[in-house]
């Protein structure tokens, strides 16, 4: 078989390793939660966070490509190339791959989003250098083979199907175009049956060569380990491969963006025979680079974010005319929504739909209450923390953060900032996001005339 794996030239592993760059990101408490950074000369960054009370270790690679980067003909190829890292490398088959981690009781998964895509997986720590060698192998010694495509194309165009009959999640794909249009940022990150069916192998492999270079990619690991460890062991991964060859190359930027196109006032329906309407009001948010976003969380948390919130209250609690209804933010590089979801009966679409707006207005003009706020403080910090309570969870902030921001922010960093929102700035940011002229996206069995209804909502 013809390998597509990186290729290695003369230069030596000593003078590889004589570049790297380690630095102290964050320092902990007894080295309780420390994170640390290597640079190695290929560009590739690692970052660690050790916490000595576990017995497990999340390992995870990062790359810095998703469904924003793809052409319209390309559209999914983020995601099918994850499907395909796991079909097997010039050392190890499909079956070697999952295999090996099954045997140590670990698990193993990888997740696509519109700007990254990330490979991971989370062992008892005596066997983090098993799954550093079986994570590492799958990202630098992809085959790519024409028959694993073919295969593949199968399992991905069912994921389609299987999104597409849960009208609960394909309408916030529904949403993102009503938002975003045809933009990178409006189609779907798993594609289409066209985009999908398209898709070829060379078409793959080229994608594959030009956004998994190690100066795109972030690795991350987090839970009982050492991180002169870890470095050791990827290092030896990524120069088996080859693909630590280049001493100049410095890592890719963390992602600054570009123009997007974001609408107003504009509706999308589509017609489903579902016992329930699937609905998102929303609006543009902001960017994960803005530093409103602490303000913007308090007020999501307020708004629709508990039980407690707003919109709970006024449509579950009060009214019963809803079991599911929330609010929500997404923040990308240049741009965010703001969303408010909601499942009901199709007969009660539009008083579902009234109620959310005048919520929605009278924040805007009105602000919260001062106790909404320090409520939502709390619940936000309490969330927080408590969603950070595993290696996976770290691991994910870790990498995450090295590759959208460049920088690392502890816990305690975290909370400062959000117990540092005020009233004020909570109220500034309501009535910038939610002064803005909402859009919709309805998924159910709606009628003409319910259907031509729906403009009100949005006017």
């Amino acid at each position: 078989m013809t390998s597509h794996a990186f290729k290695a030239t003369a230069r030596t592993s000593s003078e590889v390793r004589a570049v790297a760059r380690t630095q102290t990101l964050l320092k902990g408490t007894n080295g309780i939660g420390t994170v640390r950074r290597t640079t190695l000369p290929g560009g590739l960054r690692i970052v660690t966070e050790t916490l000595p009370s576990v017995r497990s270790a999340t390992f995870g690679i990062w790359a810095h490509v998703g469904s924003r980067d793809e052409t319209p003909a390309l559209n999914g190829a983020t995601h099918y190339l994850e499907h395909l890292l796991f079909k097997g490398t010039r050392r190890r088959s499909a079956l070697d791959i999952s295999s090996a981690v099954d045997a140590v009781g670990g698990e193993m998964n990888a997740f696509t989003a519109k700007e990254y895509t990330c490979y991971y997986a989370r062992v008892l720590d005596t066997d983090l250098p098993l799954a550093i060698d079986v994570v590492c192998d799958m990202l630098t010694g992809s085959l790519i083979e024409q028959e694993d495509v073919d295969a593949e194309r199968g399992v991905i165009l069912e994921e389609i199907a299987m999104t597409e009959d849960d009208p609960g999640d394909c309408v916030h794909d529904l949403f993102a175009h009503t938002m975003f249009g045809d933009t990178p940022l409006g189609r779907p990150v798993l594609g289409s049956v066209d985009t999908v069916n398209a898709l070829t192998a060379d078409r793959i492999r080229r994608f594959y060569k030009k956004h998994y270079d190690p100066t795109h990619l972030v690795v991350a690991a987090a839970g009982n380990i050492d991180h002169a460890t870890v470095v050791r062991q990827v290092r030896r991964a990524f120069e088996r491969a080859g693909a630590l060859t280049r001493t100049d190359a410095v890592p890719l930027a963390p992602r600054d963006g570009f123009r997007t196109v974001r609408t107003a006032g504009r509706v999308e329906l589509l017609g489903r025979k579902t016992e329930q309407a699937h609905v998102v009001l929303g609006m543009p948010g902001l960017a994960r680079t803005d530093d409103r976003r602490w303000a913007l969380g308090v007020l999501n948390t307020a708004l629709g974010g508990g039980m407690s919130s707003r919109l709970f209250q006024e449509v579950r609690e009060k009214r019963g005319l809803a079991y599911s209804v929330y609010s929500y933010t997404s923040g990308f590089a240049d741009c965010g929504l703001f969303g408010v979801y909601a499942g009901c009966r199709p007969a009660q679409v539009h008083d579902v739909l009234k109620i959310c707006r005048d919520e929605l207005d009278r924040v805007a003009s009105d602000g919260l209450t001062d106790d909404e706020i320090g409520r939502a403080v709390g619940q936000l910090s309490g969330s927080t923390v408590l969603g950070l309570e595993d290696t996976g969870a770290l691991m994910n902030r870790i990498g995450k953060s090295e590759l959208c921001w460049g920088t690392q922010m502890s816990v305690d960093e975290m909370l400062g900032r959000i117990a540092a929102v005020t009233p004020d700035e909570v109220r500034e940011v309501a009535a910038e996001v939610l002064g803005h002229r909402p859009s919709l996206a309805v998924i159910g069995p709606l009628k003409d005339r319910q259907a031509d209804r729906l403009h009100e909502a949005v006017s």
